[in-house]
């Protein structure tokens, strides 16, 4: 084979070959993280406090014997990409807790012992723990009285017509969106479940906590709870960082290259936000924001729930230097093809 035709040969074998390569990068950029109720404390974030490897409450073990342990690593990536508002079209009675998602199925067990965060009725602070904050709406819904824990969870169980917390837009401070409600009487263990919908993107985020209602008056917050389940108690930054080289989920970075979608914290990140000034993201009278405590934390710890953020840039140089890798192969492979026909005509 003729010199010219040989380099261009080569060439077009090695072109092919990045664009399945570069589209293996593309594939392999870690999916942007996002987050879940941190109080009350969601089941999936309970379970990786306890430690996926060997966690200590029964239902977080039969959750990991049913889904294995890289759910809980991925804590924070519960979410229906094209979800768009259709929680009930997608999510099937029975799968709500995983939002129909099969790595996650292990926290639709229907149990009674998961564990709960005590709470009262009346108002509540909701604080719910983001890795990656965007515009939208949270929702966050109360199952109705005579909800039966050992039963799968279905959307009939939930009072979807009066959600206890509705807050759009709020503003991320200390790793948390902070957003007041009012829970209504009711008795013994429920059920909290949280849809986070996106203004920027069709994406939805999912989440179920577990709650025991002790009796009336404000919520007591998370790693109070009483009764037959265990207490509930949210990660440390300590476990969150830790666990993170095992999650498939980006855990540094907003997730969208577009600032003006995001709501960035706007307090001075270095600064410890205050359990008692949070702005209300509601209309109704400022209540004391609930502690979170995280597992295995002492009253000396002194960092907050994971204050997660940083340059988001690292996915989109990857897929942006992806590309450009594919259509220089392309040219290249152009030119020596024109050069090579080019010689063998002055050849004959």
């Amino acid at each position: 084979m003729p010199a010219r035709r040989k380099a261009a040969a080569v060439t077009a074998v090695a072109s092919v070959g990045l664009v399945p390569a570069a589209l293996t990068l593309l594939s392999a950029a870690p999916a942007a993280a996002h987050g879940s109720m941190g109080d009350p404390v969601s089941r999936v974030a309970q379970c990786y406090a306890e430690g996926p490897e060997s966690p200590k409450s029964d239902a977080c073990r039969a959750a990991v014997a049913a889904g294995g342990t890289q759910a809980l690593y991925d804590w924070n990536g519960i979410r229906i990409g094209d979800a768009n508002g259709r929680h009930q079209e997608l999510i099937p009675d029975g799968r709500l807790c995983s939002a129909n998602n099969e790595e996650f199925k292990g926290l639709d067990l229907a149990r009674a012992d998961w564990p709960a965060t005590s709470v009262g009725s009346g108002s509540y602070t909701f604080k719910y723990r983001v890795t990656a904050p965007h515009k939208g709406t949270f929702k966050v819904y109360l199952t109705k009285a005579g909800y039966d824990p050992a039963g799968p969870l279905a959307w009939s169980d939930l009072d979807l017509e009066h959600p206890v917390a509705t807050a759009t837009d709020p503003v991320a401070s200390g790793g948390f969106y902070t957003f007041s409600g009012t829970l209504p009487e009711r008795s013994g263990k429920q059920l909290l479940y949280a849809i986070w919908q996106r203004s920027d993107s069709p994406e939805a985020f999912y989440s179920c906590s577990d709650v025991t209602f002790a009796g009336t008056g404000a919520g007591t917050g998370a790693g109070a709870g009483t009764g037959t389940a265990p207490s509930a108690s949210a990660p440390s930054e300590e476990q969150i960082e830790d666990g993170a080289d095992k999650s498939t989920i980006e855990h540094h970075g907003h997730g969208d290259a577009d600032a003006t979608t995001t709501t960035d914290p706007t307090t001075d990140p270095t600064t410890e936000p205050s359990a008692t000034t949070e702005p209300s993201a509601t209309a109704e009278s400022p209540v004391t924001a609930n502690e979170p405590r995280a597992a295995g934390a002492g009253s000396g710890s002194g960092k907050s729930l994971a204050e997660t953020g940083g340059d988001g840039s690292a996915p989109y140089l990857a897929v942006g230097g992806a590309a450009v890798l594919a259509l220089g192969a392309a040219l290249l492979f152009g030119s020596v093809r024109r050069r090579a026909t080019s010689g063998g005509r002055h050849g004959r």
